[in-house]
This record gives structure tokens, sequence and C-alpha cells, in this order.
């Protein structure tokens, strides 16, 4: 039996530092997911907070707030559709660039990046820690889902590691600049489908902030 799922992919330009604001562009992708009858909605990179928040993440307060609105959005998933949206997260003294699932009210499960950038634009490294262990792959609607961010799928660690844990497909939040090559660059490396098969979907934000594009 072949298996459906609607996606609703939200590509939106969420603005760094504006928690309130781009909660409020989260729940209007909500609800356009509500209303369209997807089953799941899909947000970018650090959704909540911005991208990139720089040195901005090493501010408790932003953490702290960022995991607040994401926990008042988990509520409101309660007779929605599912929610992925990215968002900073501290796990003990462990601060994460994470991608957080929500369902049905709660949170569901949370992956946090693996693969952390720190070359060109990119300073990842000193802002945040790797995830460690398994990555997770979520069960939804008869279908197993691997969650990778950005960088993970331009080395083969992660998509491997989903492939052997039986990932049918990929979701890929991303906050990735835009160059003129970036598409051919993308189709030749990625890791997720050259070296395993597994398709994935990927998600960007769109729009400006500082000198990315």
């Amino acid at each position: 039996m072949s298996k459906k799922l609607r996606i609703l992919v939200a590509q939106l330009n969420p603005v760094v530092g504006d928690i309130r604001g781009n909660l409020e562009l989260a729940r209007g992708a909500l609800a356009e997911g509500k209303t369209k009858g997807a089953d799941l909605v899909v947000l970018s990179e650090l959704f909540i907070l911005g991208y990139p928040a720089e040195d901005l993440v090493l501010k408790p307060a932003a953490v702290e707030d960022s995991m607040k609105a994401v926990n008042t959005l988990a509520a409101e998933t309660a007779g929605a559709p599912d929610m992925i949206i990215g968002a900073p997260w501290m796990d003990g003294a462990k601060r994460h660039n994470s991608a957080v699932w929500l369902s049905g009210g709660a949170i569901k499960g949370r992956y946090d990046k693996r693969e952390l950038p720190n070359y060109g634009v990119f300073d990842e490294k000193r802002i945040f820690d790797a995830g460690e262990g398994p990555p997770p792959v979520f069960e939804f609607h008869g279908v197993k889902i691997g969650v990778a961010i950005c960088e993970d799928i331009w080395y083969p660690r992660v998509p491997s590691e989903l492939h052997d844990a039986g990932a049918d497909m990929l979701i890929v939040p991303n906050g990735s600049p835009w160059r003129r090559t970036v598409q051919v660059e993308r189709h030749t490396t990625f890791s997720a489908w050259r070296k395993t098969g597994v398709p994935y979907l990927f998600v960007n934000q769109v729009g400006g902030q500082d000198e990315l594009v």
C-alpha cells in the first residue's frame, strides 16, 4: 500500500531576535497547514530565534525565550498538523542547534545538529555543541522520517546512520546562504541521496540577514 503525506514547506523570512514575530509567522504557517489539510508543517533552521543568530545564541535569555516560544507553539498543535521548527535548545549545560518536532499539543522529539560548520560565514562550533548518539527516526503516518539539519547532509555520517535505522525519507531544515553555484554544489555533493539513496525534503529560509541572502 502506498503511503501519502501532505507536507507544507514554510520557507519564510524570520528576523533575528524577533522571537514574538517569528512565533506569529510560525502560527500563520500552522493555520495555513490546517486549512490546506497538511499532515506536517516544516520551518527552517533556527527559525524561532532567526538565522544566523551568531552571539545572540550565547545570551541565556535568548535561548530560554526561544524554548518557551516553542513550548507555547507545541500546545497549539493539538487538533492541528504536526510541526518541525528550528530552535536553539539547552540540554543540561549543552547548547544545541535543534529541530523540534511538535505533535498533538506537545513536543514529540528533537534532533540536534551533528555537523557544525566552521568556515566562511559560519561560526557554529563556537556557539553550539554537536548532537550525540544515534539520530532519531520518527514514525509518522506509517512513514519513518529522519531529520537532519543543513550541514548534516553534506557529509555521509548522519544520512548513513538514518538510512541504516530504516528512514524512508529525510526532512532537512536549512539556513543555507545563496550563491550562484549553490544548486549545482547541492546536487553533486549531498550525501543524503548520492551515498544512501534516501530521498530528502530540503527546506530553506528566504530573504536576507546582514550580509547573507
